[in-house]
């Protein structure tokens, strides 16, 4: 993925988590319980920082020139779309298994992260 691909991406998922936080606010209040409301919030959260992490990892890839930080950026997107997606499924559906593959989400993040680590100290 190259820093253009990356900021597109990155623009329709803060895009796509500022949608889902003003409907989760308004539209949802009122059919969500406390607590999967909780969990909807918590989605858009995870996907608007990790949105913004794409951005990070578009700027950093000229600077750094390492194919790991393209593979951290395809790490991080996985990451929006398993964590982010499981729970915004979740509150909607109330289907708990859902919850069992958020983690996956989760590590996608942390190898995101550990892999910009890594591009930086190499660089």
């Amino acid at each position: 993925m190259n820093e253009r691909i990356l900021v597109i991406v990155a623009a329709i998922n803060m895009l796509i988590a500022v949608a889902a936080g003003a409907f989760g606010a308004h539209g949802l209040k009122n059919i969500l319980s406390s607590d999967m409301l909780a969990v909807w919030h918590t989605a858009v959260t995870y996907q608007m920082v990790h949105a913004l992490g794409l951005f990070v990892i578009a700027l950093l890839m000229p600077r750094f020139n390492s194919a790991l930080l393209a593979w951290a950026g395809v790490a991080m997107l996985a990451g929006i779309v398993v964590f982010s997606g499981s729970l915004y499924a979740l509150a909607i559906s109330g289907v708990r298994m859902l919850g069992a593959i958020t983690p996956i989400g989760g590590v996608a993040f942390l190898l995101a992260w550990a892999m910009v680590a890594w591009a930086a100290l190499r660089g």
